[in-house]
């Protein structure tokens, strides 16, 4: 067989189902022999995107994503998506065409290594024949242990040579030690000590609480020590149905809940990094000592500090086994779960500011909840970065089977390709992706990607026709905030002409309508949704203004 057969064997080896990427002269055999193989190929509009599609298929599914693109000005395409994937600590494998060995003036040439460290992705080269299967399972091996995107890069010449070895391939999962991590016992009845002496405890769970499906474990700890219920942005809505869940915790969270938060003597992280983000800088517990449980060997806090106990575990298994030792030693706290603490968390998430709305415009905040209220509970919410995620994050509570938010990198543009991968992860389920208008612009020709696989996914642009963080930063400084301002076509109508459905929206009746049609007959839609730039979203308020009412 050719090396490029050999490589796509390899690849369907490691469990690799759907690639995401352009055919170009660097990849076409490769993929060609994947399809053969049963692989779903899907082309898409731009490198990047499809990068980007293999990390929300990452986030999903938590095992590699793939995505493939030619030599050169491929490669260079998938830049920021790199950087996005790594900060997610997704594992990725890019299957990268590299020019050929016997042509160092092609056209497309590119030292690649140095692009991947750039983009801090880690970097494999196949070199000869017959390190094909190394070097494919140390790709993936390094992404699912690394946690992170590695670029694979194959030259074009090499990959149409002779593969002479016919034994089976071993995928790296083989190398991989099997096994769930489990708490030390000094470490342990260190945490519990701590937790004794706790009267106002609060536990955040993140994304590695559900993926070790630890949901029953943390609520059996917060009923015995009587604590308040909180998640990282990542983790948003799990567990929400307690009486003392607090939403967010971080710049998402509400004010009821900073105040609550703010008189914590001690957090327990269980799945959850305690970056600066879900502490906000260590603003929201001044008082508290932290303790951590965490399958990492060890994860340093906001600040560069560590806990004050951390422990080394697997979430379910430490939460269950911290739960256990108080039992046994007979620890029961009411702590913050009192009627008067319950009143409080009663919708506490609501902004009841009242603003001007512009004509022709819907106030956000309403679209948000009314999108919350009639979409039903099993399709999935996706929602992007900017003025929206201050929005959205903060109003939109309802548990649903995907709750994927945007935060990684700062960068706009990123969740709308995220969202195809995600869905192409979960057998093509209907998604809703909320979204601004800058950002669906950046990949609107994905759009039609969503259109040509089939998929049930509605858009909501949430479209203020402005860079919305640059507009109010504007407005603060007292200068022109009609810089900020970009028109945009009707995207209701861009959508049809891609084959789709569409709507322009400008009231809430029209998105109401919208979106019971797209319910009743998921399909590839986009809802264009003019809303009004004068309300300004709680954290902006907070960070301009310092304000919160």
């Amino acid at each position: 067989m050719k090396v490029y057969q050999r490589l796509a064997a390899a690849f369907t080896a490691e469990g690799t189902t759907a690639t995401f990427g352009m055919m170009g002269d660097g990849n076409l055999f490769w993929l060609t022999a994947m399809r053969k193989l049963g692989v779903k190929v899907h082309e898409v509009r731009h490198e990047g995107a499809g990068m980007g599609m293999a990390d929300g298929w990452a986030r999903i599914t938590g095992n590699p994503g793939v995505a493939t693109t030619t030599c050169g000005p491929g490669v260079t395409q998938l830049a920021t998506a790199f950087v996005t994937a790594s900060r997610a600590r997704s594992p990725l494998v890019a299957f990268c065409g590299e020019h050929p060995i016997s042509d160092d003036e092609y056209n497309q040439r590119l030292e690649q290594a140095p692009f991947a460290a750039a983009c801090e992705a880690g970097y494999v080269r196949l070199a000869k024949a017959d390190g094909t299967d190394e070097a494919v399972r140390k790709a993936f091996y390094l992404a699912r242990t690394e946690r992170r995107p590695i670029m694979l890069s194959v030259p074009m010449d090499l990959q149409e040579m002779e593969f002479e070895d016919d034994d089976p391939y071993v995928p790296s999962t083989a190398m991989l030690t099997q096994g769930v991590v489990y708490p030390d016992t000094a470490t342990l009845a260190k945490a519990a000590d701590i937790l004794a002496a706790s009267k106002r405890p609060v536990i955040i769970v993140g994304r590695g609480a559900i993926r070790s499906g630890a949901g029953d474990a943390v609520l059996r700890l917060g009923e015995r020590i009587g604590a308040l219920i909180a998640t990282s942005l990542l983790a948003k809505t799990f567990l929400n149905d307690s009486d003392y869940h607090a939403g967010i915790s971080g710049s998402y969270a509400s004010r009821p809940a900073i105040n609550l938060f703010q008189e914590a003597d001690c957090v327990i992280g269980i799945g959850a990094s305690l970056n600066r983000y879900t502490t906000e800088h260590g603003y929201l517990y001044p008082k508290a000592r932290f303790i951590q449980i965490d399958s990492s060997p060890h994860v340093m806090m906001s600040g560069v500090r560590a806990a004050d106990c951390y422990l080394h575990s697997d979430a379910k298994v430490g939460t269950q086994a911290l739960e256990q030792l108080l039992a046994e030693r007979r620890i029961q706290s009411n702590g913050y779960r009192t009627p008067e603490v319950r009143t409080k968390l009663i919708r506490h998430f609501e902004d009841r500011a009242e603003y001007p709305i512009d004509p022709g415009t819907v106030d956000p905040r309403k679209a948000c909840l009314l999108l919350d209220d009639i979409v039903p509970e099993h399709i999935g919410l996706v929602s992007g970065t900017g003025m929206i995620a201050n929005i959205s994050n903060m109003t939109m509570h309802r548990q649903r089977p995907i709750t994927m938010a945007s935060h990684f990198f700062g960068c706009v543009g990123q969740m709308f390709p995220a969202a195809i991968g995600a869905m192409v992860a979960t057998g093509n389920k209907p998604l809703i992706l909320l979204e601004g208008d800058a950002s669906i612009m950046m990949h609107l020709a994905e759009f039609e990607t969503a259109v040509r696989y089939g998929m049930p996914l509605l858009v909501v642009v949430m479209n203020n026709e402005a860079l919305g963080p640059e507009y109010y930063k504007l407005e603060k400084r007292k200068l022109d905030p009609t810089e900020a301002i970009v028109t945009t076509p009707d995207l209701g109508a861009v959508a049809i002409a891609m084959g789709g459905r569409g709507k322009l929206a400008r009231s809430i009746e029209d998105l109401r309508v919208a979106t019971e049609a797209w319910v009743s007959n998921p399909g590839p839609m986009i809802i264009d949704l003019r809303v009004s730039r004068t309300v300004l979203p709680i954290p902006y308020r907070r960070i301009y203004y310092g304000k919160d009412d």
